[in-house]
């Protein structure tokens, strides 16, 4: 079978931290982001090929207290046709796809796609799932996921699981163990039913042939203080040397992701592309197609990692059987403070049938992930519904609205109060 024949499939990959501008919809087509990948597939066959799977996530889609509140169902919706719509019209053949499962836990958001005349017609056992961990496990920061498995009849990548999680994990540029602890509970929590037909277990997001992890993880650059940037990196002459390809390779070594990967502790075995390759996906002057804030240090928070059963054990952080075609980020977009970004996959040759699980980094159930999550989604839910209503009472402005319901509470407890005429 040819390492690049058309056997393999493609995954497209895409995420995005809209910044809360999901309810606006995008100023651009979607095409400027979703479409980039046809453009490098033509020498994997002799004429453009479209990608098998596509894959876009979202994070802070929708306002805060709209996503706690579950008020999501029109932005998800309309997301999943706008999306849709744009890959057809754009797909190199007049390919069409299939919804194969969508899911949204309050801003973050997942939609995954399948070719109608290829992996669209042998996918079953399709679940989906989500987990929070913000302050007492609400969904501000968390992670959705879908799964899906091919059938055992399936022309392609007969019997293997496919895994894809999208999560946002907590920011700041200090809080990397907070991070790391965001990821162990997702690894814990994120729970799928049984794989094996004889066990009634769940199992968590490794339990899988391939799996892919990408959204805003939120790792920053982080410079020793004995490093020449460390003194300039808040400034213009630091986002000038982000310019530089090479520069910008020289300090991918001071990535927090890239640490703590190294050492083990979140993310061991996942392989990424060169993400170098592009400039820092955050923090960007809204309206700005190259400007970055001063208020944060340029980072690579928004990332897209990957592993497969077909890895070789210990093999090197980039020498992964999946194939990193295309890694990048997409500027023109100015709404939010992060750039998308967008990978394309070339998956590792199918196999005998055979599918074998992912066992490195594998992480323990947490026997109370289902009261966690539940109990976090009541809380949010209490949360957004109150939050909304003092929006509500401030036409759209929360301050306005505490101060309409402080005067409003203060109004009937002295009408509550003041004596009746009849007692006079």
């Amino acid at each position: 079978m040819s390492d690049t024949g058309p056997e393999r499939l493609l995954v497209q990959i895409a995420s995005y931290n809209t910044n809360l501008q999901g309810i606006f919809g995008l100023p651009q087509d979607l095409v400027d982001w979703l479409s980039p990948t046809l453009e490098v597939s033509t020498f994997l066959s002799p004429t453009r090929r479209a990608p098998d799977v596509v894959v876009v996530g979202f994070q802070e889609l929708l306002p805060l207290h709209l996503g706690l509140a579950g008020l999501s169902k029109a932005v998800i919706d309309n997301r999943d046709s706008l999306i849709l719509s744009q890959i057809e019209t754009h797909a190199p053949n007049k390919e069409r796809y299939s919804l194969v499962a969508k899911v949204v836990n309050v801003g973050v958001a997942l939609f995954v796609y399948a070719r109608d005349d290829g992996l669209a017609r042998d996918i079953c056992n399709i679940e989906t799932q989500w987990t929070g961990c913000g302050p007492l496990y609400m969904g501000n920061k968390g992670a959705v996921a879908v799964r899906f498995r091919t059938s055992d009849q399936a022309t392609q990548y007969p019997g293997e699981i496919f895994t894809f999680v999208c999560a946002h994990l907590t920011a700041h540029d200090h809080k990397v163990a907070q991070r790391v602890a965001d990821y162990n509970h997702i690894a814990q929590t994120l729970l799928f039913g049984p794989v094996e037909p004889t066990s009634r277990a769940p199992s968590t997001m490794f339990s899988t042939t391939h799996l892919f992890y990408f959204g805003d993880l939120n790792f920053r650059l982080q410079f020793p203080e004995t490093h020449p940037m460390s003194v300039i990196c808040r400034t213009k002459e630091f986002a000038g040397a982000l310019d530089d390809e090479i520069k910008r390779e020289e300090i991918k070594d001071c990535d927090q992701l890239v640490n703590v990967m190294k050492d083990g502790r979140a993310f061991a075995d996942f392989h990424e592309g060169q993400f170098w390759k592009f400039k820092c996906s955050y923090k960007y002057q809204l309206g700005e197609v190259d400007k970055y804030s001063s208020k944060r240090i340029p980072s690579w928070t928004d990332r897209i990692l990957y592993m497969t059963s077909k890895d070789a054990p210990g093999a090197s952080r980039g020498d992964s059987a999946i194939t990193n075609l295309l890694y990048t980020s997409i500027p023109s977009y100015t709404t939010s403070d992060h750039k998308p970004i967008v990978s394309l996959l070339l998956m590792p040759s199918s196999t005998d049938g055979t599918a074998s699980l992912i066992t490195a980094g594998r992480h323990s159930v947490d026997r109370h992930a289902n009261f966690k999550r539940y109990s976090g989604r009541l809380v949010g839910r209490v949360v957004g519904v109150f939050w909304w209503l003092l929006t509500f009472l401030g036409a759209g402005s929360t301050t306005v609205g505490t101060i309409n319901f402080l005067l409003g509470l203060g109004a009937w407890r002295w009408w509550g109060s003041a004596p009746s005429s009849s007692s006079v």
